[in-house]
């Protein structure tokens, strides 16, 4: 009996042993199926292709055409500080050095190396440089016209080379075309990025506090281009294209959490609203730099001015003159709401200007579309003159301003509050002169 259940028994263990191993054998099949790839296998799950020429997009050929056409705007100012021993203010020895205040974006609108940018991106600026997507190269470049109340400005590069973006239409956006941004944000790190958005808006009115070409500090309301593609520092000056691939904004702007907005400047800011000033706006300016344009010449800047100290010899006698007594501001004006210019403090009596209508307190700030910051830079432009010519001068007239006039000091902190006026004086020659300051 014992016999039989030991050979039972053995049995059992012989069968449960058999039954373990092809379990184990199944086991390994299994994962021998499972992780066993073959070369070929790897390859054709690897070695892939892709047909572009099946990639639908109505971007892909626009941002190619033009993406090389957007720069980097390098703005440098110089800066001087003090070192070495000593004590006190202005001690030791000065060290005068250039850092990199800021950078931005442009585009090249013509193909003599014009580039169109923000003012802001150039503001104050010593020197201006732009480097491109084809070399590693900086090139300098010369402002060669500014509008800080648009904030647009010209560049001139020589020799640059660039294919030059054609220019668009911005009266005839429409609201939910697409709007292709190119740009510099945060620098040359993500230089030529692209973002893609729509129109959202037109003729958003911004306003901001900008100096106009007059040195005037005011309040100044633009209308904008608002869109949704993602706009931040360093885009500034850069493009905004549409699907033909024109250009037809310049990226400028993003609206903050107060609704205001803010040049690319540090803040809370809210997504998705990203303000362009319109092409068409800055074609003005464009057109005069253009006018102007002298291979190997400075261009006439829209903003120049003429701080020549060289005045007339002092004897007016035969010369034709308008018959007004000038001085020149304190440069600090701007902060009172005045502009720089040649301030008038006298009218003779009887004389052209005085027919025409100047009076004392007046500012002379243009002549002939020449901006006018000082009264020797007048003096100067006077003398170009003939008895007949007729000078179209811009002057500035704030009454609270013009009340003063005959008082031995002039209170600043009460005006502020005038504006330009266009007036025209037929010169004549007066020989009664009996002041030398007389012109």
């Amino acid at each position: 009996m014992k016999k039989h259940i030991h050979s039972n028994l053995v049995s059992y263990l012989w069968t449960v042993l058999l039954v373990a191993v092809l379990v184990f054998a199944v086991l390994i099949s299994v994962n021998a199926a499972d992780n066993g790839y073959t070369m070929e296998q790897i390859d054709q799950i690897l070695n892939t292709t892709t047909d572009t020429s099946k990639i639908s997009s109505p971007f892909i050929e626009v941002i190619d055409s033009v993406r090389n056409s957007v720069v980097g705007v390098n703005n440098y100012i110089t800066a001087t500080s003090y070192y070495g021993y000593g004590f006190g203010y202005g001690s030791g020895q000065p060290r005068t050095q250039e850092r990199l205040q800021g950078t931005g974006s442009g585009v090249v609108v013509t193909d003599r190396g014009h580039v169109l940018t923000n003012y802001h991106v150039v503001e104050n600026a010593t020197r201006v440089t732009v480097t491109t997507g084809i070399d590693d190269e900086e090139h300098e470049a010369k402002v060669v016209g500014i509008d800080a109340e648009l904030d647009i400005a010209v560049l001139e590069v020589s020799g640059l080379g660039i294919q030059p973006v054609s220019l668009g239409d911005s009266d005839e956006l429409q609201v939910g075309e697409w709007a292709i941004v190119i740009g510099n944000p945060i620098g040359e790190e993500y230089s030529r990025s692209v973002t893609i958005g729509v129109v959202s808006g037109l003729n958003r009115e911004v306003t901001d506090r900008a100096m106009d070409r007059y040195g005037r500090m005011t309040t100044v309301t633009n209308t904008m281009i608002q869109t949704d593609a993602a706009i931040n520092s360093g885009n500034s000056g850069g493009g905004m294209f549409n699907e033909l691939g024109q250009l037809q904004g310049i990226p400028a702007r993003y609206a903050n959490s107060t609704g205001s907005s803010n040049r690319m400047s540090s803040g809370r800011n809210v997504d998705n609203i990203g303000l362009c000033i319109p092409i068409n706006v800055a074609k003005p300016l464009i057109r005069e730099v253009l006018q102007n344009y002298s291979e190997g010449s400075s261009s006439v800047n829209k903003a120049d001015t003429d701080d020549s100290s060289k005045a007339s010899d002092g004897n007016l006698m035969g010369r034709p003159r308008a018959g007004i007594s000038i001085s020149t501001l304190s440069s600090n004006v701007s902060a009172y709401g005045l502009p720089q210019g040649a301030l008038i403090y006298e009218v003779e009596k009887g004389s052209p200007a005085e027919e025409a209508g100047l009076m004392p307190g007046d500012i002379v700030v243009e002549l002939d579309g020449k901006i006018i910051s000082s009264s020797s830079a007048l003096v100067k432009k006077m003398a170009e003159y003939q008895e007949g010519d007729t000078l179209k001068l811009k002057i500035y007239r704030d009454e609270a301003l013009a009340e003063q006039m005959d008082k031995a000091r002039i209170n600043l902190t009460n005006v502020g509050d005038g504006e330009y006026i266009d007036i025209s004086v037929t010169i004549r020659v007066i020989d009664d002169v009996d002041s030398s300051s007389l012109i």
